[in-house]
C-alpha cells in the first residue's frame, strides 16, 4: 500500500517541496530573516524655530507639540492641520520654561505647564486656536502626567481626566473648549504614607450596562498604583478611603519613571513600567473576569514579569534607560543616545537605532522618547531636533520567537506563510515522537505539506509498529488534501480502511484470547471494540463518495463484517438490499427508518408494505402516518391482506387507523379508500364507528366537489349483507328513498322511524305519508286495553306537531271503537278550525280597511298643488316661466302661456325644454319613443278634438277609469310619465351623466377650433 502512495504522492507534491526548498533548512531549523523592523528618519531640524531649546514633546494622531525652555509652544501637524508657535511667556519677565505638554490621542486638546520665577501656570490649547488660555484653578499646582479618556472624548470636550502633580495629588477636571476654561478641579486622591511626585499615568474606560468602570494605573519613581471602579472618578476614588490601595514597590528609583498602554482594536491591551528595577510589564484585562489573588477588582492584570537592564549590557557598567516607548511586541529604550530595540515575549535586544550625527543638535543627546498611539510611529527629541521611528512589519519573526519557547499556538497565530506553518508543526510533531507520544504526533506530521514527504512520515511509524498512529496520520492527511488529489485521496481512504478492519480483527482475537484467562478483558476490549467500530462507521460516512465501491466491498466481504457491508450499502443508496437485510432479521423499525428517509424513492415503500405491515403493524402504520409524500391507493393490498388475518377482540385495527387518518388529517378524496374503510367498519362488532363514517360529509366546502366520496350503493349493499340495519336506514334516507327507511326504521326502533320522518321539510304530502305509516305501526303494534291504546295514539298526535290529525288516524282503528274515546281529540280539532277560520275574517278586514286608506290617498292626491313665482326661470332655457312672448307654445297645449312643470325638488321647465332635454340624454329607442308621442299629441291638437279643458294631468286622472278618458288624455299622461316622472337634474338621468365624456363626439368641430396651428414651436430656454 506505502508503494502505490509513493507512485502517485511523488508525482503531486515534489515540485512544490523543490520551488520552496531554498526557504527553510530542515537541519539547521529555523532562519532568522534578520530584516529591519524599526528605522529612524530626521523630521525636523529647527523644532524650535529659534525660540530657544526644546525641553519636552508630546504626540498624538499625527501631530506634536514641543515646549521650549523660553516658554513658546510650536505646534506640528502632519495630518493636514495648522501648525503654529505660540508665546506662554508673553507679559511676563523672568525665566519661563515649558516643564511639560500633554496632547491628547485624537491631537485635538493640549495641555502645558509653564514654570517660571512666578510658580507653575498650566495654560491650555485647542487646535483651532491660536491663542492659548490659562486655567486659573490650577496655578500653583506642577503637573507631572495627564491621563486622557480616550474612549469619551471629543473634539468640543476633554470629558474627565486625571492630573498627576510634583506633590503626589491626583486631580480630576474637564475643559470644554467653547468655555475656554476648566470646569471644576476635584481632589481625587493624595499619597499620604510615601509623599512622591506622580510621574506618569494611564487610564482606560469600558462600559458595563449602563455604568463605566475606570481602570488608572499610577507611578512614582518606586511604586506603581492600581485603582479600578464603576461610576464616576469620584466615586472611585472615593471608595479608596476605606480601602488598602493596591500598589507594586520595586527596589531602585527612576526619576524618569514612565508608563505606557499599548492599544490594540481601540483597547488597552498590555502596559509596561519604566521603574528602576527594570522594565515591569504585563497583560491588561479589562472587563473581564479576574483572577482571584487576594486584592479584588484592583488586580486586573495578569502574566506579569520584570526585565531586568543588566540584559542590555552585559560586559559593560550598567546603564539604565533615559526613556522608553511601548509597541505591540517590544520595548524601545533610549540609552546613550541610542534606542534598544527588546523584545518584549523573549527578553533579548533584536536591533539598535542609531540617530544621524552629523549635525551640531545632537551634542546635547536625545531628550526622550513619545509614542503617537494613534498614528502608531514613535518619535525622538533632542535640543532642536525631531526623529521618526517608523515600523515595519513588526510582527515578522514573532512565530520564531514562540516556536524557540515552545509556545506552539502562538507560534501559529504569527505565521504569515505554509513553509512557517509547516516548520512549527514539525517542530511540535518531533516533540511528541520523541516523547512517544505517536497519536499526538501523527496529527501534527499530518499538517505538514513541504518540509517532510508522506513516505518520510508513514515509515516512521512502520519502523516502530504503531498501526493506531498511522491510521490516524492518514485520517488527519485526508483533511488537510484538497478536492483535486482525487486519487490520493482514494488510495489513502482504502489504505484506512484496511487499516480500521485489521484493528477491528485484533481486537476480536484479543477478546477470544483473555475470555479465559481474566474475566474482566472482554467487557473493557468490548468497550474499546465498541468504539473504534463507530469510529470505522463515521469513516465510512465521511468517504463513502471517495473510496472505490468495488474494493471497499471485497474488503468488507474478505474480513467477513457482514453489519458494515450492510451499513456501506445504505451509505451509497443500495436501499433495496439494505431493507432485503432487515426484513430477513425481523428488524422492521431499521426498515422504516430507512424507508422514512427522503432519499429513498417512496416505491421501496410500496414494494415491501405488506411484508412491514404483517412484520409490525404498529410501527409500519405510525412510519405511513409521518411520511407524506404516500399514495394511500397504493397501500390497498397491503391493507388488504393485513385485515384478512385474524386477530383479538381487544387489538387496535391499524388498517383502519391508518385509512382513518387518511380520510380525516390529509382530506383524501379516493373513494377506493373511502370505501375500503366503510367495509372494514361493516366487520366491526360495534356499528357506531360506521354510522359516524357514513354521516360525516368530508367534501362539504369543497368546491366543486361531492359531500361524499364512498359509493352509497356499494354501502348499502354491504350493510345489508352484514346486518347493518341502523346504517342501512341512514343510507336509504342519503339516497332519497325515505320511504324504505322508515319502513326499515320501523323494524329496528320506531324512534328512528319518526326521526326519518321528521326529515323530510319541502315536501309536506310526503312527511305526512310518513307519519302516517309510523301511526300505524304504533296503533297496530299497542296491544294494551282499547282505551290505552287510544291515548297513546293522542300522544303520538302531540309528537307530529299539528301535522296529523285525529281524523288521519280514525281509520287505522276498529269500526266498533266508540267515539267518547276521541271525544276530547275531536273537540280540539274543532277548536282549532274554528280559531284558523276567525284568524282569516281578520285578515279580509284588515286588506278592505287597507283598500280604503289607498283609495283616500288617491283622492288626497287630486287636491296637490305647488306655488310657482312670477320670477321663477326654466332650468334648460333660463326664461322666465310665466312669460308667453317669445317662446312657442309647445304641442298639444292650447294654452296661450307656454305650458310647464314642476317637480317636488321646486326645479320648473317648460315642457318643451324639458322634452328636448330629456330626449337629448336618454337613450335613443325612449327618445324615439317620445317624440312620437309629441307628433301624435300635436296631431290631435290640430284637429281640435278634446281641447276644451286646459289643464295639467295628475294623478287623479290617471285613476280615472279608461271610459271618461279622451285619447289625448291618455298620449298626455304617457308622454307625462315618459319626460316628467322624476326631475332631469335630481334623478337617474343625472346620475347617469357622471360616466359621460366631457366632450361629446357631435362637438368635434368645437373641439378642433382650439387645436393650435401654424409655423414651428418658439424656442424654449432653461437654466443651466
Amino acid at each position: 500500500m506505502l508503494d502505490e502512495w509513493t507512485l502517485i504522492h511523488n508525482g503531486g507534491q515534489s515540485h512544490a517541496a523543490d520551488d520552496h526548498a531554498e526557504s527553510y533548512d530542515v537541519s539547521a531549523g529555523p532562519r532568522n530573516i534578520g530584516n529591519q523592523i524599526f528605522s529612524v528618519d530626521t523630521l525636523e531640524r529647527n523644532a524650535s524655530k529659534g525660540h530657544g531649546i526644546v525641553t519636552c514633546m508630546s504626540a498624538g494622531n499625527n501631530a506634536i507639540v514641543v515646549g521650549t525652555n523660553k516658554g513658546w509652544l510650536i505646534r506640528y501637524d502632519f495630518g493636514g492641520g495648522d501648525s503654529y508657535e505660540l508665546d506662554l511667556s508673553v507679559s511676563r519677565t523672568g525665566d519661563q520654561h515649558v516643564h511639560r505638554v500633554f496632547v491628547d490621542p485624537g491631537g485635538r486638546h493640549c495641555l502645558a505647564v509653564l514654570l517660571g520665577t512666578g510658580g507653575a501656570e498650566t495654560y491650555y490649547t485647542h487646535a483651532k486656536w491660536r491663542k492659548p488660555r490659562m486655567l486659573s484653578k490650577l496655578k500653583g499646582l506642577v503637573i507631572n502626567a495627564v491621563a486622557w479618556n480616550r474612549q469619551q472624548i471629543t473634539e468640543a470636550s476633554t470629558r474627565d481626566i486625571i492630573l498627576g502633580t510634583e506633590g503626589g495629588q491626583l486631580y480630576e477636571t474637564v475643559i470644554e473648549e467653547k468655555d475656554k476654561k476648566e470646569k471644576h478641579l476635584k481632589l481625587l486622591f493624595e499619597l499620604t504614607e510615601l509623599r512622591e511626585p506622580f510621574a506618569s499615568l494611564q487610564m482606560e474606560t469600558t462600559g458595563t450596562g449602563a455604568a463605566t468602570r475606570y481602570y488608572v494605573m499610577a507611578v512614582t519613581t518606586t511604586r506603581l498604583y492600581t485603582f479600578t471602579g464603576t461610576g464616576s472618578l469620584e466615586a472611585l476614588f472615593a471608595a479608596y478611603s476605606d480601602r488598602i490601595v493596591h500598589f507594586t514597590e520595586l527596589p531602585g528609583e527612576m526619576p524618569n519613571s514612565e508608563i505606557h498602554f499599548f492599544y490594540k482594536q481601540r483597547r488597552a491591551a498590555h502596559f509596561a513600567w519604566l521603574s528602576g528595577a527594570g522594565i515591569y510589564y504585563g497583560n491588561l484585562y479589562l472587563g473581564s473576569s479576574q483572577s482571584n489573588s487576594g486584592h479584588g477588582d484592583d488586580n486586573f492584570v495578569e502574566n506579569k514579569a520584570l526585565f531586568e537592564y543588566s540584559k542590555l549590557e552585559k560586559e559593560q557598567e550598567l546603564t539604565k534607560p533615559q526613556s522608553f516607548v511601548l509597541s505591540e511586541f517590544h520595548f524601545l529604550l533610549l540609552c546613550d543616545n541610542k534606542v534598544k530595540v527588546v523584545n518584549r515575549v523573549n527578553q533579548k535586544v533584536r536591533e539598535e537605532l542609531q540617530f544621524d550625527h552629523d549635525f551640531d543638535s545632537i551634542s546635547g543627546g536625545i531628550l526622550g522618547l513619545c509614542s503617537d498611539a494613534t498614528a502608531g510611529v514613535f518619535y525622538a527629541y533632542d535640543e532642536n531636533s525631531i526623529f521618526e521611528i517608523s515600523v515595519h512589519d513588526e510582527g515578522q519573526d514573532m512565530w520564531q520567537v514562540y516556536l524557540e519557547l515552545k509556545e506552539y499556538a502562538a507560534a501559529l497565530e504569527h505565521c504569515k506563510n505554509a513553509l512557517q506553518r509547516d516548520q512549527v508543526y514539525l517542530a511540535q510533531a518531533e516533540s511528541a515522537f520523541s516523547t512517544k507520544d505517536f497519536m499526538r504526533a501523527a496529527s501534527f506530521y499530518a499538517k505538514t505539506n513541504y518540509i517532510l514527504s508522506f513516505e518520510e512520515i508513514a515509515l516512521k511509524f512502520v519502523a516502530v509498529g504503531e498501526q493506531d498512529a498511522l491510521r490516524t496520520f492518514l485520517l488527519r492527511k485526508l483533511d488537510n488534501l484538497g478536492r483535486d488529489d482525487r486519487s490520493q485521496i482514494t488510495m489513502i481512504s482504502t489504505w484506512a480502511t484496511e487499516l480500521y478492519l485489521d484493528k477491528i480483527n485484533r481486537l476480536l482475537l484479543d477478546d477470544d484470547k483473555q475470555a479465559g484467562v481474566v474475566p474482566s478483558s472482554p467487557d473493557e476490549n468490548n468497550t474499546e471494540y465498541q468504539n473504534i467500530l463507530r469510529e470505522f462507521r463515521d469513516f465510512l460516512s465521511d468517504c463513502k463518495d471517495v473510496v472505490d465501491e468495488a474494493t471497499t466491498v471485497k474488503l468488507l466481504g474478505s474480513y467477513g463484517r457482514v453489519d458494515e457491508l450492510v451499513f456501506f450499502a445504505s451509505l451509497k443508496e443500495q436501499h433495496e438490499t439494505v431493507i432485503h437485510h432487515y426484513i430477513q432479521q425481523g428488524e422492521a423499525r431499521k426498515a422504516l427508518e430507512l424507508l422514512q428517509k427522503p432519499n429513498v424513492s417512496p416505491e421501496l415503500q410500496y414494494k415491501f408494505a405488506p411484508d412491514l405491515i404483517m412484520l409490525d403493524p404498529y410501527e409500519t402504520v405510525e412510519a405511513w402516518m409521518v411520511a407524506n409524500n404516500l399514495n394511500p391507493r397504493r397501500l390497498i393490498p397491503a391493507l388488504m391482506r393485513y385485515s384478512s388475518e385474524p386477530r383479538t377482540k381487544d387489538e387496535t385495527h391499524e388498517a383502519i387507523k391508518y385509512l382513518e387518518f387518511c380520510v380525516q388529517r390529509l382530506q383524501n378524496e379516493d373513494s377506493a379508500v373511502h370505501n375500503l374503510l366503510l367495509s372494514l367498519y361493516t366487520k366491526q362488532g360495534d356499528e357506531s364507528a360506521l354510522l359516524r363514517f357514513l354521516q360525516c360529509k368530508y367534501g362539504k366546502g369543497r368546491h366543486g366537489r361531492p359531500d361524499i366520496f364512498y359509493d352509497p350503493k356499494y354501502a348499502l349493499r354491504l350493510c345489508l349483507k352484514e346486518e347493518r340495519m341502523r346504517a342501512c336506514v341512514y343510507i336509504y334516507s342519503m339516497m332519497g328513498m325515505h320511504e324504505e327507511a322508515v319502513a326499515l326504521a320501523l323494524q329496528v326502533d320506531p324512534e328512528l322511524a319518526m326521526a326519518e320522518a321528521d326529515k323530510v321539510e319541502d315536501d309536506e304530502d310526503l312527511r305526512k305519508k310518513l307519519w302516517l305509516m309510523v301511526a300505524k305501526h304504533v296503533i297496530e303494534q299497542e296491544k294494551g286495553a282499547k282505551r290505552e291504546n287510544i291515548r297513546k295514539a293522542i300522544v303520538f298526535l302531540k309528537e307530529t306537531d299539528g301535522l296529523l290529525k285525529i281524523e288521519d288516524i280514525l281509520p287505522f282503528f276498529p269500526d266498533f271503537a266508540l267515539i267518547d274515546d276521541f271525544k276530547e281529540a275531536i273537540c280540539s280539532s274543532l277548536e282549532d278550525y274554528n280559531k284558523q277560520i276567525e284568524g282569516l275574517k281578520q285578515e279580509m278586514n284588515d286588506a278592505t280597511h287597507g283598500a280604503d286608506n289607498i283609495r283616500n290617498d288617491i283622492s288626497a292626491l287630486a287636491q296637490r298643488y305647488a306655488i310657482v313665482d312670477s320670477n321663477e326661470e326654466c332650468g334648460v332655457c333660463g326664461r322666465k316661466i310665466m312669460a308667453s312672448s317669445g317662446h312657442g307654445m309647445a304641442r298639444g297645449f292650447a294654452s296661450p302661456m307656454a305650458p310647464f312643470y314642476v317637480f317636488p325638488c321646486e326645479h320648473t321647465f317648460h315642457a318643451q325644454c324639458l322634452i328636448g332635454h330629456v330626449t337629448k340624454h336618454t337613450d335613443p329607442a325612449e327618445a324615439e319613443r317620445i317624440l312620437d308621442l309629441q307628433r301624435r299629441l300635436s296631431l290631435l291638437a290640430n284637429s281640435g278634438t278634446n281641447f276644451a279643458v286646459e289643464r295639467m294631468p295628475n294623478v287623479a286622472d290617471e285613476e280615472a277609469s279608461g271610459s271618461n278618458r279622451t285619447p289625448t288624455d291618455q298620449i298626455r299622461a304617457q308622454l307625462d310619465d315618459a319626460v316628467a316622472g322624476e326631475c332631469p337634474f335630481c334623478g337617474d338621468l343625472m346620475i347617469k351623466e357622471i360616466s359621460l365624456p366631457f366632450i361629446s363626439p357631435d362637438e368635434t368641430e368645437l373641439l378642433m377650433s382650439w387645436e393650435v396651428k401654424g409655423g414651428p414651436l418658439p424656442r424654449e430656454y432653461g437654466l443651466a
